[in-house]
């Protein structure tokens, strides 16, 4: 097997082709490595080596449904015994972990050989991956982009054919986000579906989950099959489908009704090319039969995502402590945003997380009956296309004023001075959508339909009406031999959002593939790092 047949391969088909004895998985882990080395410089995807995969791959017994296919996971969460999982701090860079996380055990049992971990911004904090730890990871159809956060190593990795499917993790849009900006696809499980622990049987009050970002649906279902179900250190776990996800995809959907909506309190502006990419999916939808109509929001989105935040700091701040606790950190070892952002998680107090919990009862019913009338919620998943690398970075004279501040615990003054408020509005205002998911308990998914520079042709019908019978463009064939995008931002993926009812995974990946089947994605290559 050559480079370009390596990388044609999806994770599923490179699984045949071992057991089959087509290729060893030495020779797979070899050409993983010299895809790395073409790429990585000009990404930074990859920032830990994992010596083990040597071992692995040339053990004889090797086995499982993946067994030999390379892999790699994410530096957060994703503990390799006898590695550090920095979660992209200075502050746990250099402290080994004493045992696998349950769901890299899961990835090596299924036979994925681990040869790496991904870039991601400090304690996943961020929407974009650029740690000062590691700097900044770069999108493969552009690399003055960002490929999004904070699994935007593992997407630019996936986008850059590096590997198929890479280990992702999802504490409010880290697996949806880099998949809109990178092409793959990525699945937001419900949560407690996936494993956590044993350090932690749960991370982030629950809405953290673990999972994958994939190029091809029948890679994401295989994979999520190989790690869902609870663990003996699971909190609260949630029932494992009784019907594998991989069997799940091989019938279609019925006639589907989806409400769809491009509004967001925190991006009044949706840019037309993410507006754009939801009326092309919504073309291709009522091309298949089902029924798309515009809606309103169905939740408050502003007080959603105020009570997001307040818990998400809540839990920063948690990290921090106990970061410091673990390793003697001093405030040098940490982020200017972290700190601020922990800092108003602190002086926020208890209470203030506990009443945002006690409305996210409010989110939960007021999705449920948008459910009791429409199969699935459609949204853009990011509110403008992928951001260039340093766009919302913290001016030098607010990282200091936050450094100080952070010092004096003077939470309420860097509220007063808007530090925090700045933030907020730069990292959530072009990711508005997918917080919903974790924070309500539902399943999502990111399905890569549209890229931007595609114009009035990707623009899709008319579907403010039931049933449009206008049919949008087909893209089965676009792109395949895409020059690469401007440094404007044309030519990069720009993907949609899919949001289920409570238990609705199956169907969801269902939907994907017949959408995969429609208007194909994998087969696409980019002229620019890749």
């Amino acid at each position: 097997m050559n480079l370009d047949e390596y990388r044609a391969f999806d994770a599923t088909e490179l699984a045949r082709l071992v057991v089959e004895k087509e290729v060893t998985p030495v020779e797979l882990l070899t050409l993983a490595r010299r895809r790395a080395a073409d790429v990585n410089p000009a990404l930074n995807a990859i920032v830990i080596d994992i010596d083990e995969a040597d071992a692995q791959a040339a053990d004889p017994g090797l086995s499982g449904p993946f067994a030999g296919v390379p892999f790699l996971i994410k530096d957060l969460a994703q503990d390799y015994q006898g590695y550090p999982t920095s979660c992209g701090s200075r502050s746990l860079s250099k402290l080994p972990v004493a045992e696998h996380a349950h769901v890299t055990r899961r990835f090596l049992d299924a036979g994925l050989v681990i040869f790496g971990k991904t870039n991601t911004p400090e304690f996943g904090a961020k929407g974009i991956t650029e740690p000062t730890l590691f700097g900044p990871a770069r999108n493969p159809w552009n690399p003055g982009h960002t490929p999004g956060g904070s699994s935007g190593g593992s997407g630019a990795a996936g986008g850059a054919r590096n590997v198929s499917a890479p280990g992702a993790h999802n504490g409010g849009g880290a697996v949806p986000g880099p998949s809109g900006s990178n092409r793959p696809l990525g699945r937001e499980p419900t949560p407690r579906l996936s494993p956590f622990g044993p350090a932690r049987g749960e991370q982030t009050f629950g809405m953290s989950v673990q999972g994958v970002v994939a190029r091809t649906v029948r890679d994401a279902a295989g994979l999520y099959d190989a790690i869902v179900g609870p663990t003996p250190s699971s909190v609260y776990p949630t029932p494992t489908p009784s019907t594998p996800f991989a069997s799940q995809i091989a019938t279609p959907p019925s006639k589907l009704r989806i409400g769809f909506s491009t509004e967001s309190a925190l991006a009044p502006s949706v840019h037309p090319e993410a507006r754009a990419a939801v009326e092309h999916a919504a073309g291709i939808l009522v091309d298949l039969g089902h029924i798309v109509e515009e809606v309103a929001p169905p939740y408050d989105d502003a007080a959603l995502s105020r009570d997001f935040l307040t818990i998400w700091f809540a839990h920063l701040a948690a990290e921090v402590d106990s970061a410091r606790r673990r390793t003697g950190a001093g405030d040098d070892d940490f982020e200017a945003d972290t700190l601020a952002a922990a800092e108003l998680g602190r002086s926020a107090g208890v209470v203030a997380a506990f009443n945002a919990f006690e409305r996210v009862n409010h989110y939960v019913k007021s999705l449920s009956a948008f459910h009791d009338t429409y199969d699935y919620l459609l949204t853009p998943t990011l509110a403008k296309p992928p951001l260039q690398i340093g766009e919302i970075a913290t001016p030098s004279l607010m990282r200091s004023a936050s450094r100080i501040m952070a010092k004096v615990h003077g939470g309420s003054i860097v509220t007063r001075t808007g530090v925090i408020d700045g933030l907020v509005e730069q990292n959530l205002g072009w990711v508005p959508y997918t917080q919903v998911a974790n924070l309500t308990g539902r399943p999502a998914i990111n399905v890569p339909l549209y890229w931007t520079g595609a114009g009035s042709e990707a623009s899709g019908p008319n579907v403010t009406g039931a049933g449009s019978e206008a049919s949008g463009p087909s893209v089965t064939g676009a792109g395949s031999e895409a020059s690469g995008p401007s440094v404007t931002g044309a030519g990069l993926p720009l993907g949609v959002q899919f949001v289920g009812g409570l238990g609705s995974d199956g169907g969801l990946l269902a939907l994907a593939a017949q959408l995969e089947q429609a208007a194909p994605w994998a087969h696409r290559y980019t002229g620019v790092a890749v």
